[in-house]
């Protein structure tokens, strides 16, 4: 397991001391009392059917409806978390929780707290996440929309499984459990629905051990409009896994595009080229050199994204990396950049004084505009590869 930290002993953290509080159960609340209250009811009856030292909270985001009376009144904690947003009351609820382990669910009565027991268990073996799996367990009839549960979630964990290769089947599933101490040393930020995400995404990147267990989603109790916005929210989740995935974003693109651009840049280096009925010259070309540029450009931002993340936490150390920029320093893009551009400029000249001698009319010959052309594309490519060395190794100083 790569942790971002010296593995513990396992043992000595599953043994809570006889005053600790061992569990602690969390809710986001905001405008919940339909549904708060059985909620609460549920994880009480829980913890004291397991007999484990444990508390309950109720991080509440800005309840106008009375939420916070009705949780304190059945002996919850209630903590006022007034930053907006699903993200940010969990968040609250973490850093004031006193447990080793956390359990998290939604105050709306669509998730069983019941479960608690099955959840702690996981952890006291010695996972770090575990996740409920709606899925493998239970839908009820109308607790999920059919899009849902047939196109978003399916295609958001998909992505999420692909980018990240993670080994979760659920992403989105709001009944979890976790111990403290590594999840808060994810440095988690987001502050949306998108949390749910960034919590499996991070875990999986910095090594964590993760399970799932089946669980059941029913319908909730509310009397009103859910907080999920469907196309907002699949949105802030997309974007997210876009963001937190230089790889897919930037880098597969960039090559697919920088690769493309080079082959059909030197199929058409000798001259035209013809396919069936269709000739293909210098306007062709000029597409193709662009989709150099373009792939190039994309790559270098796969680069510098993943350089940030890495020299602010947002994403662990990557081996690879390391070992390719043992080799690539600001001398040896400086010599590459200065090469690139000493080419360019050589075809510059040459096109120049081809111009001159025929004296510096129409430029009519196809093989003088393949010349400009490329080196265009040379000293344009060596420039960048010269600024991307400096930008990089700024970064490196700002690292080390």
């Amino acid at each position: 397991m790569n942790l971002p930290w010296p593995e513990k002993d396992v043992a000595l953290l599953d043994q809570p001391a006889v005053d600790e509080i061992e569990v602690s159960v969390i809710m986001p609340c905001l405008n919940e009392a339909s549904t708060v209250a059985s909620c609460i009811e549920n994880a009480l009856a829980a913890i004291e059917r397991l007999g484990i030292r444990a508390e309950v909270i109720v991080a509440d985001n800005g309840s106008t409806d009375g939420s916070q009376e009705i949780a304190a009144a059945l002996g919850a904690r209630v903590i006022h978390v007034e930053q907006r947003g699903y993200g940010s009351a969990l968040q609250g609820a973490i850093t004031q929780a006193r447990g080793c382990y956390i359990v998290m669910g939604d105050a709306d009565a669509s998730y069983d707290f019941s479960q608690l027991g099955v959840f702690l268990d996981k952890l006291r073996e010695g996972y770090d996440l575990v996740m409920g799996n709606r899925f493998q367990g239970k839908i009820l009839p109308g607790a999920m929309p059919l899009l849902h549960r047939y196109l978003g979630n399916p295609a958001l964990t998909a992505i999420g499984r692909l980018f990240f290769k993670s080994p979760v089947k659920d992403f989105q599933c709001g009944l979890r459990a976790f111990r403290r101490d590594s999840i808060e040393l994810l440095r988690l930020q987001t502050l949306g629905m998108e949390f749910a995400s960034e919590m499996v995404v991070k875990a999986t990147l910095f090594g964590l051990r993760m399970t799932e267990v089946p669980t059941t989603l029913a319908p909730d109790g509310r009397n009103r409009r859910p907080h999920l916005r469907t196309w907002r929210d699949g949105w802030r989740y997309l974007r997210f896994l876009l963001l937190y995935s230089p790889r897919w974003l930037f880098l597969y693109p960039g090559l697919l595009l920088f690769l493309l651009g080079t082959v059909v840049s030197l199929w058409l280096l000798p001259g035209p080229q013809r396919v069936g009925s269709v000739t293909f010259d210098v306007h062709t070309l000029l597409f193709a050199t662009m989709a150099i540029l373009i792939g190039f450009e994309s790559v270098n931002f796969a680069l510098f994204t993943k350089f940030f993340a890495i020299s602010h936490g947002l994403l662990p150390s990557d081996r690879r990396l390391n070992q390719a920029f043992r080799y690539i320093r600001l001398e040896t893009g400086l010599a590459a950049g200065g090469l690139l551009v000493a080419v360019g400029v050589g075809l510059w000249v040459f096109a120049l004084s081809t111009w001159a001698r025929l004296q510096f009319g129409p430029l009519g010959s196809p093989a003088l505009l393949r010349t400009v052309i490329f080196g265009f594309v040379s000293m344009t490519l060596g420039f960048q590869v010269i600024l991307s060395s400096f930008f990089l190794s700024v970064l490196g100083m700002a690292q080390r």
